[in-house]
């Protein structure tokens, strides 16, 4: 007789701590909502989020199942190296994660770290310049993007110091000829970013290669954007993703309301205005 999902789920939550319990509950919140949006590439990429405590022990997806089957109760515990914490019926894709355990380890605030291969994200990392700053969503991510050349399927540990170096401190990471790549302090500000820059990514005016020459309307509606677009998207940060996840039923406290840093708006408000400033003049 096979037992029941309450029977497994109760005994998960007897053998790890609430802390632990939530992170779970929350990553599988987002990989189901990765799964609603398309974000998926068949049982591969990964979401890692790190477990709440001194040890540096992380949880990923089952290897071998659709992010629609991920739950709280079957993600899988590893340390650094890839290996197994804890007892569980699954393997992991330890090849796959090579790129996040590179991260975590170098990055005391990437605490969560998102990976996908979307239609939209592969077209602009496969864009000689890359993402252009001058679309609705671009705007916000303008002078936080990093950019990691392509060295072929990632699965080399020879590769990690070289995707850190690129990375650097900012926690938006193109990786050419590849996809996407964010981190965050928490599951909904690593969510959140994922998502303002796919949507930059689907824009077509994102891509270098067809983007228009700006006339003067657009230009001037480009400024006026500038001066408070950074402010209102770090506002609705905590709402937009707290809602997202609830939304799969993973409300819980360890959700926690981010503060908008006043000198971090300051700075990208700044940044854009200077590469707005750098456009090309109209044509008479």
């Amino acid at each position: 007789m096979s037992v029941s999902a309450p029977k497994i789920v109760a005994k998960r939550q007897a053998e790890i701590s609430r802390e632990e319990w939530d992170a779970r509950v929350q990553l599988a919140a987002c990989y189901r909502i990765f799964d609603m949006l398309g974000w998926t590439e068949m049982i591969f990429n990964h979401i890692t989020l790190r477990v709440p405590g001194p040890e540096r022990h992380f949880l990923i997806n089952p290897y071998g199942l659709w992010y629609r089957e991920v739950t709280a109760s079957n993600l899988v515990k590893i340390d650094l190296e890839g290996n197994q914490i804890g007892p569980s019926e699954w393997s992991v894709n330890r090849a796959g994660f090579v790129i996040h355990s590179a991260i975590h380890a170098a990055r005391e605030d990437a605490h969560c770290i998102m990976h996908t291969h979307t239609t939209a994200g592969l077209a602009i990392a496969c864009q000689r310049d890359g993402l252009a700053s001058d679309n609705f969503y671009s705007a916000l991510t303008h002078g936080h993007i990093a950019y990691h050349d392509f060295e072929g399927v990632t699965v080399r540990d020879d590769e990690k110091p070289r995707l850190v170096r690129s990375l650097g401190d900012k926690s938006y990471l193109i990786l050419r000829n590849h996809g996407l790549l964010v981190c965050g302090r928490t599951v909904s500000e690593a969510f959140l970013r994922m998502w303002t820059i796919e949507r930059a990514c689907q824009d077509p005016a994102g891509r270098t290669g067809d983007r228009p020459t700006a006339d003067r309307t657009a230009r001037r509606r480009a400024r006026a954007h500038v001066e408070d677009a950074a402010s209102a998207q770090s506002r609705a940060t905590p709402p937009i993703a707290s809602c997202s996840l609830r939304s799969c039923g993973a409300s819980t406290p360890s959700i926690r309301v981010i503060e908008p840093d006043a000198r971090g708006l300051a700075a990208t408000r700044a940044s854009v205005a200077a590469r707005l400033s750098s456009l090309p003049a109209p044509r008479s």
